[in-house]
């Protein structure tokens, strides 16, 4: 199948688009889901090890529900963001600063 100047402007039509966030935030850190891009499969409740991953009344882009942490109780830890096969949660961890660039010795 070949590609028409059509299908390569749709494709990046897409790219473009702006992506919902629902963020919430603990003293540990942020915690970020994309309901467009979650399906409501359930992994990242099944291993939560706080068991604080719940379903939200907010449907995904399959009609599905997303999910939604109970920040008070979250960890940050992110095994959620880890075991998400669709990239729809990003964990950020506070006071995690980036590591300096490797110096070569002489």
């Amino acid at each position: 199948m070949q590609e028409t100047g059509n299908d390569i402007e749709h494709a990046k039509n897409e790219d473009e688009r702006d992506w919902e966030i629902n963020s919430y935030e603990n003293d540990k850190g942020k915690w970020h889901v994309y309901p467009g891009l979650c399906k409501g499969c359930g992994l990242c409740i099944e291993k939560c090890p706080v068991k604080v991953i719940e379903w939200a009344k907010e449907l995904g882009f399959s009609g599905t529900p997303t999910v939604k942490p109970r920040v008070e109780g979250c960890i940050v830890c992110g095994i959620c963001q880890t075991v998400c096969p669709d990239a729809a949660i990003h964990i950020e961890k506070k006071g995690k600063e980036v590591p300096p660039a490797a110096v070569p010795v002489h």
